[in-house]
């Protein structure tokens, strides 16, 4: 097929084009699908013939623009009821989300291998990680730490939604799912599995190296722990992971597959595989002099990301069941979208259509209008080519920014891959809740072209009406969510 100019001023409905050559009409696009040009998406709520004039058709795209629909059927409603996490900040939601109001820094130099011939020797690298209580002792020293802090993480959403074991061994276990992904999996069992292997033979490996090692295994230990009997899976794109998580966690509440679902992601990259594949992909910052500053989204002496790890997990709930049981909302989720760029395995598009096209994917099935949205919690890893692609995005959807925020949590925890949006989710839901935006560190020398405010190195207050969070990963998966204050 020919190239195709595709406009993505609102992400709901593509204008219908006329040929210059004669009159016929063309084909219409919703993102990137062909539809009969007698034919609109059912989402947009009203249908047009073929003899519609063009003025009348702009006057209709712009009403369907400034009045999209919420879900409003308490049964699809999706709602967050409890969070949990563990990052380099600690096990505490508010502790974590404090810190980044602090603008701290949790980059360090790593000590848990040697790294001492490393090009990069830091990372956000947890310490002090305590699971007691969470984790009985046995199973804690086996497992990998992947695991380790998906099931504090997600045993610390259930307690703060209030479903404690007691309670869930009241209720209807077989309604209530699990989905945490994780970017990489296991990478210190499957590591440690094939220097066994290659160092004693095949008789060494452990038993628990497979079983240790593939990324399903967090939502299937933490089920088996709590004994939740819903949907149960893991997803794995890469650093996009945390966001399908939720986006495919609420499409099941909305389908009644569930009426609660546990969802996020999980990573525990930073040891010598991990760090040493990154560094081989030349993704990471070498700035080992000052690693406090390295993490420096938009910035214009940026150099690459800084590996990060830990879990973010969302108890997410329909809006129905969780009043029913008299459930504390905290937050609700609107919607979400995905895409992919079909472009590079590691690099973005320069365009930013995958991503912009992901953002309208997410506005329309929220039902929110890109005016309607004013902080973006992106995806901002810190490299040369995805902070200002990110940014082209943005602002191909979002026409005047100027009552938008946007910030990179990355900036002090490093890049958390596959659990880099459940961490993420977490900080715009707390933004919602506060009323206040943490800020992005390292901010010395703002690229020109990045002209929308970024919350330089101090925070900011601001009431958050509709929060959107970025996540793409490498394969070119995108994934965009959007949460807002609860409004019955």
């Amino acid at each position: 097929m020919a190239s195709i100019a595709t406009t993505c001023s609102s992400g709901l409905i593509s204008r219908r084009k006329q040929s210059s050559n004669n009159g016929s009409s063309m084909p219409q696009f919703h993102g990137l699908k062909a539809m009969e040009t007698n034919h609109v998406a059912a989402s947009s709520a009203f249908n047009w013939s073929a003899s519609t004039s063009a003025s009348e058709f702009r006057a209709i795209k712009a009403m369907a623009v400034s009045a999209p629909k919420r879900e409003t059927d308490p049964k699809k409603r999706v709602v967050i009821t409890g969070m949990g996490l563990v990052s380099v900040f600690g096990n505490d939601v508010n502790t974590f989300y404090d810190s980044l109001l602090e603008g701290k820094s949790g980059i360090t130099l790593i000590d848990r291998f040697d790294a001492s011939d490393f090009t990069v020797r830091f990372a956000g690298q947890i310490r002090d990680f305590s699971s007691v209580g969470y984790i009985d002792g046995k199973n804690d020293r086996r497992l990998d730490d992947c695991w380790r802090y998906c099931l504090v993480a997600g045993k610390k959403a259930l307690e703060d939604a209030s479903l404690t074991q007691d309670v869930l061994e009241t209720m209807d276990r077989t309604r209530i799912g699990v989905l945490v992904g994780s970017g990489m999996g296991g990478l210190t069992a499957f590591s440690s599995g094939v220097e066994a292997l290659i160092q004693k033979g095949f008789k060494k490996i452990t038993p628990f190296f497979i079983p240790y090692s593939i990324t399903n295994m967090g939502s299937a230990l933490l089920a088996i722990d709590t004994g939740l009997m819903g949907p149960n899976y893991s997803i794995s794109t890469a650093c996009a992971t945390a966001n399908y998580c939720f986006f495919n966690a609420a499409n099941h509440i909305r389908r009644g597959d569930a009426d609660i679902m546990v969802a996020g992601g999980t990573e525990a990259a930073v040891n010598a595989t991990g760090v040493g594949g990154f560094i081989a992909c030349r993704a990471l910052s070498q700035r080992n002099d000052e690693p406090h500053r390295a993490s420096r989204p938009w910035d214009q002496n940026r150099d690459g990301f800084v590996i990060g790890e830990g879990s973010g997990v969302l108890v997410m709930e329909s809006l129905e069941h969780a009043m029913k049981r008299g459930a504390n909302i905290i937050a609700e989720y609107l919607g979400g979208g995905i895409t992919c760029d079909a472009h590079h395995m590691t690099d973005p598009r320069k365009d930013g259509l995958g991503v912009s096209t992901c953002i309208a994917k997410c506005l329309e099935d929220s039902g929110v209008s890109p005016e309607e949205v004013n902080y973006v919690n992106c995806h901002a890893t810190s490299t040369l080519a995805g902070d200002l692609a990110e940014v082209n995005a943005i602002k191909k959807i979002f026409k005047d920014t100027s009552g938008i925020k946007m910030n990179g949590t990355k900036s002090m925890i490093g890049h958390g891959l596959g659990a880099a949006g459940g961490l993420e989710a977490i900080a715009c839901v707390k933004a919602i809740t506060t009323g206040w935006l943490h800020p992005t560190i390292n901010q010395d020398n703002l690229e020109p072209a990045v002209d929308i405010d970024t919350v330089p190195n101090v925070k900011k207050q601001h009431e958050v009406n509709v929060a959107i969070s970025n996540s793409f990963g490498f394969g070119g998966h995108n994934s965009v969510v959007a949460f807002a204050p609860f409004k019955p």
